[in-house]
């Protein structure tokens, strides 16, 4: 399988970047490709419809790497109870041939507890792209963010209990994949 993360967050050292990058870890350990569209080292234009922006680089890796995805995982901070305007943004660039018929996991970090509202809206968008919404999301808060503040491998630091989720839901998320791709 060949799974695509777009990490959607404009901040350097972000915690729902982190936890994309731990997840991108956990896909390669179970023998798929996987590729991570880090949107704050690879920013977008602002999308426009008059398709003015449409010949980036950025835009024409992303859209390209999308095509080529057998999954789909959006990572994004929560912000003011919803995604990030980068993720957003990013989306708008892409389209219902991008999603169409593939898994898609949805995570988030956020400042409080969960980060339902953003979830949710991820979960909205997916169904309109056409895409296949994993029935298990991924949200760290709180104290869970603080272990992903810096880059981690499993046998630093206490991850504990959240890490066994992350892996349980990366997995399942990855069973949906293949059943849904065949």
């Amino acid at each position: 399988m060949n799974i695509m993360i777009i990490a959607g967050s404009n901040h350097k050292a972000a915690t729902s970047t982190r936890l994309a990058e731990y997840v991108r870890d956990v896909i390669a350990a179970e023998g798929h490709q996987v590729t991570l569209f880090d949107l704050y080292r690879k920013p977008l234009p602002f999308y426009s419809p008059d398709g003015e922006y449409g010949s980036t680089e950025a835009i024409k890796e992303l859209q390209q790497g999308m095509h080529a995805a057998d999954a789909v995982i959006l990572a994004t901070p929560e912000y003011h109870s919803g995604i990030s305007g980068v993720l957003k943004n990013a989306l708008d660039h892409l389209g219902q041939d991008h999603f169409r018929g593939k898994a898609v996991l949805s995570m988030s970090s956020a400042g409080g507890s969960v980060g339902v509202s953003s979830l949710t809206q991820l979960q909205t968008i997916v169904r309109n792209l056409h895409g296949i919404n994993s029935p298990e999301w991924i949200s760290i808060g709180g104290a869970q963010r603080n272990w992903f503040s810096e880059p981690h491998t499993d046998n630093e630091g206490a991850g504990g209990e959240i890490l066994e989720r992350i892996k349980r839901v990366t997995r399942s998320f990855l069973d949906l994949a293949v059943r849904v791709r065949g």
